[in-house]
C-alpha cells in the first residue's frame, strides 16, 4: 500500500445546527446522505451551472466536535470559504478555512490496516482508495499506523491520471466547465434527485436533454507527453484540450462529437506535435440521451 500527502489540497470546517441544510441547499451532493467515516464528492456551481470548486466532504463525528470537513483544492479554499459565508446570511452555521492546520493524505493500493478519524473512501473511484485529513506532521505517522509506504505526490498523481480522473487546474478550468464535461455526474458527484442547490436547473436540464458534448477522457501517450493546455487536433481542426499527463497516460478534454467523426475518418488525434489515443474510444460513442418530449 502507497500514501501521499498532498500539499495542493486544503480543508475548510462548516460548523453549526444549521449546517447539514445549509450545505444541501448550496451543493450538487446530496449531504443528507453524509455521515462519519463516509466521503461525497461534490462542486459549488455558479448559477450558470459552471463549477467554481469541486471537493470531497465528510461529517465529522461528534466526538470531534461534529460539522463537516471539506478536501477541496488549497488555492481555491480561503475563495471557498469567503464564498460560503456570503451565503449563510441568517443561517446558524460557521465557516472557517483549516488549510493552515489541516491536509490531505491519500492512501491506495491496499486496505489500510487501521481506520484512522477522520479517514474515508474515494467516492469516485475505488481504486483511488483512502483520504485522511490529518496535520502535515503526522503524515508519516499514519501512514506508518495504516500499513503504508509514504511516497511523493507525484506518485498519486500518476495514479489519479492512469485512473482518468479530472483534476481542476490541470483537466479542466474553474468557472469554465459543467459537471458534465469533467465527468461529475459519472463519479458520483451530483446527486440528481436532490432538491435545488446553485446551478441545479442547468445541471438537471444537460442530463435531461443529453447536450453534455465535451467529455474528460483518458488518452494513452508516446514517450513524450505534450503540454497541458495545448490543442488536440484532429488533422487541421482542433477537438480539446489537452490537460494532466504522466508515465504514458494523459487526460483530455475534448468533443466527442468532433473525436467520433475523426474516428470515423481515420485521422489521427496529435496534441503540440505528438500522436495520442483514446484509451476507450466507445467512450465517444455513448448516445446522447433524447430529448424530453
Amino acid at each position: 500500500m502507497k500514501s501521499a500527502f498532498l500539499p495542493d489540497r486544503g480543508v475548510v470546517k462548516v460548523a453549526g445546527e444549521d449546517a447539514r441544510n445549509f450545505l444541501n441547499g448550496l451543493v450538487t451532493t446530496d449531504v443528507d446522505k453524509l455521515k462519519p467515516g463516509l466521503g461525497r464528492f461534490g462542486a459549488l456551481l455558479t448559477p450558470q451551472g459552471k463549477i467554481i470548486v469541486d471537493f470531497l466532504i465528510t461529517e465529522v463525528p461528534t466526538g470531534h466536535g461534529g460539522g463537516f470537513l471539506i478536501d477541496c483544492p488549497k488555492a481555491l479554499a480561503e475563495g471557498l470559504a469567503t464564498k460560503l459565508k456570503f451565503y449563510k446570511l441568517r443561517a446558524k452555521v460557521t465557516v472557517e478555512n483549516l488549510s493552515d492546520d489541516l491536509g490531505v493524505l491519500a492512501a491506495w493500493d491496499g486496505e489500510p490496516a487501521a481506520q484512522p478519524d477522520l479517514a474515508f473512501a474515494d467516492p469516485r473511484n475505488g481504486e483511488l482508495g483512502t483520504r485522511i485529513l490529518i496535520p502535515k506532521d503526522l503524515k508519516q505517522k499514519l501512514s506508518d499506523l495504516i500499513g503504508a509506504e509514504l511516497v511523493d505526490a507525484a506518485d498519486y498523481e500518476a495514479h489519479r491520471i492512469a485512473l482518468g480522473v479530472p483534476r481542476g487546474g490541470l483537466d479542466f478550468m474553474y468557472s469554465d466547465a459543467f459537471p458534465h464535461e469533467t465527468n461529475m455526474d459519472r463519479l458520483a458527484g451530483v446527486d440528481f434527485d436532490k432538491g435545488c442547490y446553485v446551478g441545479q436547473e442547468v445541471v438537471s436540464r444537460m442530463q435531461h436533454r443529453g447536450t453534455a458534448r465535451t467529455r474528460s477522457v483518458k488518452v494513452l501517450l508516446d514517450d513524450l507527453s505534450p503540454e497541458a493546455g495545448v490543442s488536440v487536433m484532429a488533422g487541421d481542426k482542433s477537438v480539446g484540450t489537452m490537460g494532466s499527463s504522466a508515465q504514458g497516460k494523459g487526460i483530455a478534454l475534448v468533443r466527442i462529437d468532433r473525436v467520433a467523426d475523426a474516428l470515423d475518418a481515420g485521422q489521427p488525434l496529435t496534441a503540440g506535435g505528438l500522436a495520442l489515443t483514446l484509451a476507450e474510444p466507445e467512450v465517444v460513442r455513448i448516445p446522447l440521451k433524447q430529448p424530453i418530449t
